[in-house]
């Protein structure tokens, strides 16, 4: 039964991207129609604009910016692109670079900085398409004068190994740059913008996804402080971005775009893909096998482990209980959660999501549990989840791999390569987050 549960949460997996497809999701939007350019509630003659820009950054921005030439063609003037190298497309029109995800890197600067020269020729009867996705807040990178490129490497990795969330993450990201945080709206000004936006946070903040370039900011440089005091990091990051964060607090000369800013009102943003979507397609395919199904929650955050305790102990009362859901049951959630890095191995939030769920089910038979990253890398691996059963922690055993030591080491990933139990799908270009399923037989 474990055999053909895990090859049934293969094909519900694979499904699911599709509902991520970058292509697909601007193609919904973005309309030729009748002399006129259409995407969500704007539409504007073409008669009308001038010249069409194009830029944005993102894990799918490439094959955005792909589907964005096939409906605009020779309408498009000149665009850059900053994708995660790797993740690519076939451009015409469109500059596309690749940058370094989740640590920034000077190839990402470089493609940042052709998005500003860009911006910079924009003019009033411009029309500036902006395509964004996740992985942009690291890709799209341009510090503020003063924090150079090393200093925002480190604060980047102290972050994400203390276990801050991603919105802590992006409010610091965004009072530390020149494009995050409403910051490339203004670059653009006074020119239309329109950006069409695959969203990887819960709830689809637009403030969060890609650190929000087109957006408006809540978040203050108080707000920075204290979230660095809270994860007790304030005496640990470059000197440079502390003494910067200090000596703003309470000050507007560079903070980010608030609400009623008056540059906002040429701007436009359209979530054109989501989690749910992929969720939806999820739901699709296990409905064709044949699964009673559950969606759980598109908004799954917080602590990996608490998350996976939780799912675990879902599944355990669907099997041995008979509660929730009737068998087969097919239990869908997506969402995005935390890992805190204790020790020095290697893995992903999805590959401790899959170990931690493989000890909690020890010895139930007849369900399957996977975790998948949408974008196809989770962590810095080359892996986009793992999947696990009941007995996977007695063959671990003997092979000799305690699971609580790997667990310990944060090291999911050598765990799981040594029981053939990764999942690798390659980059897929797009990113929505992460999809968790489990199936009882």
């Amino acid at each position: 039964m474990e055999a053909l549960l895990r090859e049934k949460a293969n094909l519900i997996l694979k499904e699911s991207l599709k509902g991520a497809n970058p292509e697909l999701c601007v193609k919904r939007f973005l309309k030729l129609k009748n002399g006129y350019i259409e995407t969500g509630d704007f539409r504007r003659k073409l008669e009308e604009i001038r010249r069409i820009f194009v830029v944005g950054a993102g894990k799918a921005s490439a094959l955005m910016a792909q589907a964005t030439e096939e409906v605009l063609g020779e309408l498009i003037d000149s665009g850059a692109i900053v994708s995660k190298t790797g993740y690519e497309a076939s451009l015409k029109k469109i500059e596309l670079f690749f940058g370094s995800h989740p640590i920034p890197d000077q190839s990402g600067i470089l493609g940042t900085e052709r998005i500003i020269e860009i911006l910079s020729q924009a003019s009033e009867n411009d029309l500036v398409i902006c395509l964004l996705s996740g992985g942009g807040s690291a890709l799209l990178t341009s510090p503020l004068e003063g924090i150079d490129l090393e200093d925002k490497k480190k604060i980047t990795s102290l972050l994400l190994e203390c276990g801050a969330n991603i919105d802590e993450i992006n409010t610091i990201r965004k009072h530390i740059s020149r494009v995050k945080g409403g910051k490339l709206a203004k670059l653009a000004y006074p020119a239309q913008i329109v950006s069409l936006i695959l969203s990887d946070v819960i709830g689809d903040r637009l403030d969060s996804i890609a650190s929000g370039p087109t957006a408006p900011d809540p978040t203050t440089f108080g707000d920075c402080l204290e979230i660095l005091e809270k994860y007790e990091l304030i005496n640990e990051i470059p000197e440079t971005i502390k003494k910067f964060l200090e000596e703003n607090q309470n000050k507007k000369d560079f903070e980010t775009l608030k609400s009623g800013d008056s540059i906002f009102e040429k701007v436009k943003n359209i979530i054109v893909g989501s989690n749910v979507l992929a969720l939806k397609e999820a739901e699709r395919k296990a409905k064709e096998l044949d699964f009673n199904i559950l969606i759980l929650s598109s908004t799954i955050s917080g602590d990996t482990r608490e998350a996976a305790f939780k799912h675990a102990e879902l599944a355990r009362k669907i099997r041995v209980e008979g509660k929730i859901v009737p068998t087969p049951a097919c239990v869908i959630s997506g969402g995005e959660t935390t890992v805190k890095v204790k020790g020095d191995g290697l893995g992903g939030r999805n590959q401790e999501f899959a170990l931690v769920s493989a000890i909690q089910i020890e010895g139930l038979k007849d369900v399957v549990i996977a975790s998948l990253n949408t974008d196809g890398t989770d962590g810095p691996t080359d892996a986009a989840g793992a999947v696990c059963d009941g007995f996977t922690v007695s063959r671990a055993k003997k092979l000799n791999l305690n699971p609580e030591e790997y667990l310990e080491q944060n090291d999911s990933y050598h765990f799981f390569e040594k029981l053939g139990d990764l999942i690798k799908t390659g980059p897929t270009n797009t990113n929505v987050m992460d999809i968790h399923l489990i199936l009882a037989g």
